[in-house]
């Protein structure tokens, strides 16, 4: 019986007309770069103090230096034995009783009252315009910062289950461009909202249609190649992003603006809507779909582009690869592999985010210049990606993934007990921690889609990476919350939740050299796929054999 294996073997797996595609969509993963992390720009918070208008009117006419009029409003406080100043108070003087001469910066206010910000703050800026400083997000209002980056991460959970049900529903193509259309209205909007509060709204739409269109496009990009090439796509595709990390501080440098820094990364969402005429569906969805018509027309262009030509035995294909036209919730849990597939990706979805967040928040690289810092995280993960490379089909899957997850745990547990005196120490350590669930990461994806049928495989994608966006919204907390009670807690707590990862990844079916599966019995019962796999491999010897044999008799 002819599957689409079958006739992708006859097309090409990896022609010039997958590698035209995987060109054009990798480029989705740029612009997901600025909007996955663009607030460490956007969102910029710099040093900043309560605004005392008499200050700064003496400050203006007798030419003082913001350091000079800080001085004069910036209470300093004992905190374990280090004076430190608390931007978020000030001095209770009052300067129309007070003499306040030029040359007052020297005045001693020890034993001044304090009180807190009455006429706004005052910014040391550093070359950058943020939302931060323009509604003034700073002290007690500080956890709308968070907000911002919470609500695109509610977005991106709510829009996994929704786009994921579309793309195994209608199709991946559709899902895709609609998914654009609504990128390019939402970010547009995003840049121009007036308040806070709109743009906490409009962020979260912004989410929601964001990850459902990069799912999707990746899911296609699985479904069109052959076995051999699915984990070199998969890894490449994400690598764009790091790509995009490389980028987005470079345009930060130049565009100091955040609303006009969010125009830049909704712009190409306007060009990825031309690919109405270059992305076409995925022919392993549309023969679930039982349209195997449609699937022919699309694999004849195929091996049309690719220069190869299609048997005449491949006339009709088989319209029963899988046992459902329509994905369903229930398809995830209701069999016991299908159970455990699914429990354990979840899980692995929601560490990865926890743990690399959380590193990334924690360590910092460079003496904390924004640019830098950004640049080199990068290129952190740039190695996680050739490991990954290297080792999937020398090693598999299987393995890999788990040692990634263990090493991140056993790195955070090892940071949390170097002493601070070796800061170059627990930098480096941090950071294997950080390349480790790098691969985790890049990892959990594709070997997402390997565990799942083709009818419901961008569904269960969608619903298992939906933890990752809840780690994403409990990352900060998990932080800032338990460092409060001793500083190192945290990464106790990811170095546990990263060994019990990696732990679940072993009890995970190996799938190097594993066709796709089509149906629910390929994952209940995988054996029978593969016995099937070794008896079609068998059976193309023997008859390219016997072609052989036939064509020496005829010269002879």
């Amino acid at each position: 019986m002819t599957t689409f294996d079958d006739l992708l073997e006859e097309a090409g797996t990896f022609g010039r007309w997958q590698k035209r595609i995987f060109a054009l969509l990798c480029l989705l993963s740029l612009p997901f770069t600025g909007v996955y992390v663009g607030i460490v720009f956007q969102g910029f918070t710099p040093d900043h103090w309560c605004r005392d208008s008499a200050v700064v009117q003496r400050r203006q006419a007798c030419g003082w230096s913001l350091a000079d009029s800080r001085r004069l409003t910036v209470p300093k406080v004992n905190s374990s034995g280090v004076l430190q100043q608390n931007s978020c108070e000030r001095y209770e003087v009052d300067w129309n009783t007070t003499a306040l001469t030029c040359n007052s910066q020297e005045l001693n206010l020890t034993g001044v009252p304090v009180t807190t910000c009455k006429d706004g703050w005052e910014y040391q800026y550093e070359g950058r315009k943020s939302f931060v400083t323009e509604f003034n997000l700073v002290c007690s209002d500080a956890w709308l910062v968070d907000m911002y980056q919470s609500t695109l991460n509610v977005g991106f959970l709510v829009g996994s289950f929704a786009f994921g049900y579309l793309a195994d529903r209608f199709g991946r193509r559709i899902s895709f461009l609609l998914s654009n259309v609504l990128n390019l209205i939402t970010g547009i909007v995003l840049a121009v909202a007036p308040n806070y509060i709109s743009i906490l709204v409009v962020r979260s739409l912004f989410g929601f249609g964001i990850k459902g269109g990069w799912m999707s496009a990746y899911v296609l990009l699985t479904e069109i190649v052959g076995v051999e090439y699915r984990r070199m796509v998969g890894i490449l595709y994400q690598m764009v992003f790091s790509i995009g990390i490389i980028i987005l501080p470079l345009l930060a440098y130049f565009i100091t603006d955040w609303r006009w820094l969010q125009v830049v990364i909704t712009a190409p969402y306007l060009f990825f809507l031309s690919y109405y005429w270059f992305i076409p569906e995925s022919p392993r969805w549309l023969i679930s779909q039982k349209n195997s018509a449609k699937a022919l027309e699309i694999t004849e262009a195929m091996a049309k582009e690719n220069k190869k030509k299609l048997s005449k035995n491949f006339d009709t294909l088989a319209e029963d690869e899988a046992d459902s036209p329509s994905a369903s919730l229930l398809d995830l849990v209701r069999t016991p592999n299908m159970r455990k597939h699914t429990l354990i990706l979840m899980f692995n979805w929601f560490t990865s985010a926890v743990v690399y967040q959380g590193l990334i928040m924690r360590v910092g690289i460079a003496g904390g210049n924004i640019y830098i810092d950004f640049l080199i995280s990068g290129l952190v993960e740039f190695p996680a990606a050739f490991l990954i490379l290297f080792t999937i089909e020398r090693v598999g899957r299987r393995l890999p993934f788990a040692t990634a997850n263990i090493v991140a745990g056993a790195s955070c547990l090892i940071t949390a007990f170097i002493p601070d005196s070796v800061l170059w120490l627990k930098t480096l350590v941090a950071c294997i921690g950080r390349l480790g669930i790098t691969m985790a990461f890049e990892m959990v994806v594709f070997v997402n889609t390997e565990l799942y049928p083709t009818f419901v495989r961008n569904l269960g994608v969608s619903v298992c990476s939906s933890l990752c966006d809840v780690g994403g919204i409990v990352a900060p907390f998990l932080l800032y919350r338990l460092a409060d009670i001793w500083l190192e807690l945290p990464l106790i707590i990811f170095g546990v939740v990263a060994f019990i990862a990696g732990g679940l990844v072993l009890l995970l079916p190996e799938t190097r050299g594993v066709p796709l599966p089509d149906t629910i019995d390929d994952i209940e019962f995988p054996n029978r796929k593969k016995e099937d796999a070794v008896e079609i491999l068998q059976m193309k010897k023997l008859l390219k054999s016997d072609l052989t044999n036939n064509k020496e008799t005829t010269t002879v």
